[in-house]
């Protein structure tokens, strides 16, 4: 089960059920993915497909939900 966190235009915001403990959301289009930490910092751990302007605007946008996304992946695993 991967619960989509949010979406903004073509990118879902969402995790993957059986992953690493380290806070974290996968960003997914049809253009490419990407996979943001959000703690201890936010930042870019890989990408594939998408343009360093492309790149910008998801972080920003991790950036301006990163509360939501905490909160999400409390209440999806429990912890």
């Amino acid at each position: 089960m991967s619960p989509v966190v949010f979406t903004d235009g073509p990118f879902s915001f969402l995790f993957f059920s059986n992953e690493e403990l380290r806070i974290h959301v996968h960003i997914l289009s049809t253009d490419g993915e990407a996979k943001f930490w959000i703690e201890p910092i936010i930042s870019l751990a890989r990408s594939s497909g998408y343009s360093a302007k492309e790149l910008t605007r998801i972080q920003r946008l991790v950036e301006e939900h990163k509360d939501e996304i905490k909160r999400s992946w409390k209440k999806h695993f429990k912890g």
